[in-house]
């Protein structure tokens, strides 16, 4: 029955049940819902700041996300490169690798 639970709910939802029910509600159902960013520009902005931030437990779910929200491979790998001269070289290499790898799942 995991097909018709969210990732958050899967991912942590048996243990932290609150914190999976704010995720599906108020930041994918609320937030992500507003009229101001398109849902390409809201993971291009929620990639950039993992990746600067090197939330990396956070990116490889994101970068996907970001995929299926419209933004291609060489946007991502451009926005990565920039971000190496702002975020920091070992940033940008974590950030290249896991998007090495969600492409190659992707395959």
């Amino acid at each position: 029955m995991t097909e018709n639970r969210s990732a958050a709910q899967q991912a942590i939802g048996d243990i932290t049940p609150k914190l999976a029910d704010l995720t599906d509600e108020v930041l994918f159902g609320d937030v992500w819902e507003r009229d101001g960013l398109s849902p390409r520009d809201r993971s291009l902005v929620t990639v950039t700041a993992l990746i600067a931030m090197y939330r990396s437990e956070q990116l490889g779910f994101h970068l996907k996300l970001a995929l299926d929200n419209g933004l291609s491979k060489d946007e991502l790998s451009e926005a990565i490169t920039h971000l190496a001269f702002y975020a920091g070289w070992p940033n940008a290499m974590g950030a290249a690798a896991q998007l090495k790898a969600v492409l190659a799942d992707a395959a």
